[in-house]
């Protein structure tokens, strides 16, 4: 009986212990797959609700960042204003930063003038504006202003012998050069015994288109002007602190309403002379001479001026009569065709207008620049015209074929372009305190000039030299620099993958303010440069001694240009004047 049941039950019960064992380890696994999914969705919820809460910290910082932007924009806005009107008060000039701090811990400069539409923002900054006025230049003066201002072109000093009358003689009419106002100025000279000049700061004539003094070191509050200096006063380059009363007779020169000061610390080898003073009706913002030198062309409100060098007169005049007439539109720059058949104008309308000089007609307009035009240089295979614009870019234009070449776009607002004597290269400088160089061909960048070694402020002119690797450079930091492109024309790579095909030169100090425009002579002898301090200023560019400081303009010096013959060079002022001076070896008294 025992073995029959053992025999008979051992197998089933095993059986059914191991059919029982696999049903629970199915419901273990059954509860832990439930289990796992449970975990796994509420992890997953978790890790949602996380990022969403990130998103939400993510978009609150963004909304924190656009208001704090939005504050800082306005109070800008409200100190820019606050120091508009204390200036326009007859206060003191501000020396704070636009944000009221100073940069870095060091000593605070003032804002550099804005880049943008219209004269306000070009010159506002630039230049001073009178109590109670609006933009220096933009207003014809008084009688009584205009007697301050210098004696009747017929008065000025005889024009350089030997210029033969162009091609424009007979073709246009021959106006005297008049005040812009409709007549010829009427001016009396002083009387006997009566003082010629009556000079302000740094000896200019005071005149409503400067509110107030210019604060310069050692100037005497009751005579605002500097004090006179000790014998033998040594200022380095700084010739604005200089008397040109207290000076020897062989250290300055004396005009009808200018005068020269040259540097008593190097031995004086220049001379200078006034010979056209050309009035116009606004700012004068550029001057530029034809190839031949025999024309000079200048820009203004609404137009574009040619006169001729010999005599001074206008020989035309080229205004687009199909523009608006409501409102200002200011040119910027001008630049003569190398055969002197075309002037190129860049304007406020962001449109480059080339005009055929004899008909008076638009030859080409060239449209693409989406802000105003700063800046025109034409190439001298005559084919090409660089471009230098608000909108952050350089451009190239092909007269052949009328459309554009080349687009080079910047992280900044683009002041000034120049092309290299052989065509080959474009420089520009720009409100990022650099000056960049580029290949014309290929549009690669060979070279870019900024660093320790560069620019403290916004790059306001740039020059080629004749032999096509110098470059000259003009800043609101007050300097010049003079720098060298690498032999090869190939800049190497650098940390971060910057640029750098060239090396500084030489620094040139001695400007009291904004420098605006250089220039190289063309036989690269020397450095020509203007200044709001409204002084013109020639350079040693070997010893980076200044020779000589020129003041006769009463606003800023806005452009210089040298005759590419030689001998003669031209200044555009906010003083609605542009003039045409000669300089050359002196001879000693």
């Amino acid at each position: 009986m025992y073995n029959a049941h053992r025999g008979g039950m051992g197998p089933t019960s095993a059986n059914n212990s191991n059919n029982r064992l696999s049903e629970l380890f199915d419901q273990i696994r059954r509860e832990f797959d439930v289990h796992a999914q449970d975990r796994a969705g509420e992890h997953d919820q978790n890790m949602a609700a996380q990022m969403q809460e990130m998103e939400l910290v993510r978009q609150k910082v963004y909304e924190l960042e656009r208001n704090q932007m939005q504050i800082k924009q306005r109070y800008d806005e409200d100190i820019a204003r606050l120091r508009h009107e204390i200036e326009a008060r007859g206060g003191p000039p501000s020396h704070v930063g636009v944000s009221g701090l100073p940069p870095h811990g060091g000593v605070a400069q003032p804002a550099p003038p804005a880049i943008g539409h219209g004269p306000s923002n070009l010159f506002g900054g630039i230049m001073a504006n009178p109590p109670g006025q609006g933009n220096p230049g933009l207003v014809p003066p008084s009688q009584d202003q205009q007697q301050q201002q210098g004696p009747p072109p017929h008065q000025m000093p005889q024009p350089q012998q030997g210029l033969q009358s162009g091609p424009y003689q007979g073709n246009y009419p021959q106006p005297p050069v008049v005040n812009g106002y409709g007549s010829q100025a009427q001016i009396a000279s002083p009387g006997p015994g009566k003082p010629r000049n009556n000079r302000g700061p740094l000896g200019h004539t005071n005149t409503p288109q400067q509110s107030q003094p210019m604060s310069y070191s050692g100037a005497s509050p009751q005579m605002g002007r500097p004090s006179p200096p000790p014998p033998f006063h040594n200022v380095g380059n700084m010739l604005a602190d200089l008397d040109p009363d207290q000076m020897r007779p062989e250290q300055k020169r004396d005009g009808n309403d200018w005068f020269a000061i040259f540097n008593p610390n190097v031995r004086r080898v220049l001379d200078v002379d006034l010979v056209h003073n050309l009035l116009h009706e606004s700012v004068v913002c550029c001057v530029r001479f034809s190839r031949d030198g025999r024309y000079v062309a200048t820009g203004c409100n609404r137009s574009a001026q040619i006169f001729e060098v010999s005599t001074g007169n206008q020989v035309t005049k080229l205004q687009d009569d199909s523009v608006d007439k409501d409102g200002d539109l200011y040119i910027r720059s001008v630049c003569f065709s190398p055969d002197g058949l075309y002037l190129a104008t860049g304007a406020e309308d962001k449109q480059i207008r080339v005009w055929d000089i004899q008909s008076r007609t638009i030859k080409t307009t060239f449209a693409g620049h989406e802000q105003d035009i700063y800046s025109l240089d034409f190439a001298s295979n005559g084919r090409h015209i660089a471009s230098g614009s608000g909108d952050h870019s350089v451009r190239v234009w092909d007269m052949e074929y009328n459309r554009e070449s080349l687009n080079l776009m910047i992280e900044d607002g683009v002041t000034t372009v120049a092309i290299s004597p052989s065509g080959d290269y474009v420089a520009a400088g720009s409100l990022d305190k650099s000056v960049r160089v580029w290949d014309v061909r290929n549009g690669h960048l060979i070279a870019r000039l900024d660093g320790m070694d560069g620019h403290k402020d916004s790059v306001y002119s740039v020059a080629f030299g004749p032999d096509g690797e110098t470059l000259v450079s003009g800043s609101l930091d007050k300097t010049i620099k003079m720098w060298q492109l690498s032999p090869d024309n190939r800049g190497g790579m650098m940390g971060g993958g910057m640029i750098r095909g060239g090396r500084l030169v030489r620094t040139f100090e001695g400007h009291k303010d904004f420098v605006l425009s250089v220039a190289l002579t063309p036989d690269g002898e020397w450095v020509l440069s203007g200044s709001k301090d409204r002084g013109v200023q020639f350079w040693n560019p070997r010893t980076g001694d200044t020779q000589l400081m020129l003041q006769g303009h009463k606003n800023s010096v806005i452009s210089v240009a040298p005759s590419p013959q030689g001998e003669l060079f031209a200044t555009g002022s906010g003083d609605m004047r542009a003039r045409i001076w000669k300089y050359g070896a002196y001879r000693g008294t």
